[in-house]
């Protein structure tokens, strides 16, 4: 099949790379060059594992191409998915208006049937709005060329992304047109050989599930987080709390692991979303949603109230910092915890040196040249001259350091731990101070 990607960023790259990989003919546009060349030139503009490889080998066998030219884009693919950047409005309702264009461009120079499909997450109505969008730069042109608008929302985690739709789980496509639901079967066939995984709704229905997703796991993590916080004062243990209700089937193990708050590009913004949609399209306040949010927000500031316990005045303080993504796998810093830790951090007079195997260029740019912020080569390099650990990542070559080495080097043995990576009793027993979340 015939297939064009309008965007190269996380989705939109991983998304077509993955439909090249069965066999299709992919054609990739972004309107930015630099992207561009970086993919034409073998590179990718995002880090994601297995992906790059991926995206070699499918051009290298002729499958997936990758092009600035909007008229070009719009003529190759049947199937036309928009997997744009959907970004939180000041008001924190999502910014449509870079859907919408894409929209109206393939409206503006589409000359045959076209699957339209918004893979983008999305407010629920959004299909309604692409479909007009186009319809109304068909009418501008006074034709009638059939189309269709589907809602294919996707569920990748990041550090897994290629894995997840290689491997779904399940395969979401609202569409209410005959033709595009036979396309979106065909296109999707070679994922689900196994069993059926492919779930038909409404448009409306669709748009709703990928928000309601992200909704409950982001309840999860916070309800976990609060939970965290009470065990830590009545003098109980998360981690067995944790493996107590986890062993429940009806709850389950996933998304129970207490930290330092959630970030990425997924839960802030589509909690904030969901929650704006509810209040401005049906006049109803989220209850328990804006309280994940507030419990996730005051979450991110939980290790600097702990360092402030323990040491008093940050002022003239420095501190290693083990982690800066938002989760291991990735180099995305959006919203991530670290930023939050950092600027407290600084806020009372203290100093970091970090270490992230692979989000350190990405901190670099947004921090820029902040002298109060340097970078590793090395985990254990971090704690050079440091008052203190403090891990805010849970990637896995910090589960089993040298925890002597740790000890020598710091100024003093303490470990601030927002993933609770390790077992209290003994990392204390070696003589280290150990601060986790509710252990």
């Amino acid at each position: 099949m015939k297939i064009t990607v309008v965007g190269t960023g996380y989705v939109g790259l991983v998304s077509g790379t993955c439909l090249a990989e069965v066999g299709n003919d992919v054609l990739c546009l972004d309107v930015d060059p630099e992207k561009i060349r970086i993919l034409e030139e073998g590179g990718i503009p995002i880090y994601e594992p297995g992906l790059q490889e991926m995206v070699r080998r499918n051009v290298a066998a002729g499958r997936l191409h990758f092009t600035t030219d909007i008229e070009r884009a719009v003529q190759h693919g049947t199937i036309q998915f928009i997997a744009v950047g959907t970004p939180p409005d000041e008001d924190g309702s999502a910014d449509l208006q870079y859907v919408l264009a894409a929209a109206r461009n393939i409206g503006r120079l589409m000359t045959d049937y076209k699957v339209i499909v918004d893979k983008s997450t999305v407010p629920v109505g959004t299909a309604a709005k692409v479909k007009a969008a186009v319809a109304e730069e068909l009418a501008k042109r006074g034709i009638d060329t059939p189309y269709s608008v589907v809602s294919n929302p996707e569920f990748l985690k990041e550090g897994a992304a290629v894995e997840d739709f290689m491997r779904p789980d399940r395969i979401v496509v609202g569409a209410e047109d005959e033709q595009a639901i036979h396309l979106m079967r065909a296109l999707y066939a070679p994922f689900q050989r196994n069993h059926e995984r492919l779930i038909i709704t409404d448009v409306k229905s669709a748009e709703l599930t990928k928000y309601a997703a992200n909704a409950m796991l982001a309840t999860r993590i916070s309800f976990m987080n609060e939970l965290a916080n009470l065990a830590e004062v009545l003098g109980a243990d998360i981690e067995m709390v944790r493996q107590g209700i986890g062993s429940d089937p009806r709850i389950g193990y996933h998304f129970l692991y207490p930290g330092c708050g959630y970030g990425g590009s997924c839960f802030p913004k589509d909690v904030k979303a969901l929650i704006k949609t509810a209040a401005d399209d049906a006049g109803i306040t989220l209850k328990v949603l804006t309280a994940v949010e507030e419990a996730n927000d005051a979450q991110k500031h939980i290790l600097t109230g702990k360092l402030k316990a323990r040491f008093g005045d940050l002022k003239g303080k420095h501190f290693a910092l083990w982690g800066l993504a938002f989760k291991p796998n990735t180099d995305d810093m959006r919203d991530a915890p670290s930023r939050e830790l950092i600027a407290d951090l600084f806020a009372a007079g203290a100093t970091v040196t970090a270490y992230d195997p692979v989000a350190m260029h990405e901190t670099q740019r947004i921090f820029r040249d902040e002298p109060r912020l340097k970078y590793a080569e090395n985990p254990m390099g971090a704690l050079d001259n440091a008052d203190a650990l403090v891990i805010a990542t849970e990637w896995k070559e910090f589960r089993s350091p040298d925890f002597e080495a740790i000890k020598q080097t710091l100024k003093n043995p303490v470990i601030f731990d927002g993933r609770n990576l390790y077992d209290p009793k003994f990392v204390r027993s070696l003589g280290i101070e150990y601060f986790a979340i509710g252990r």
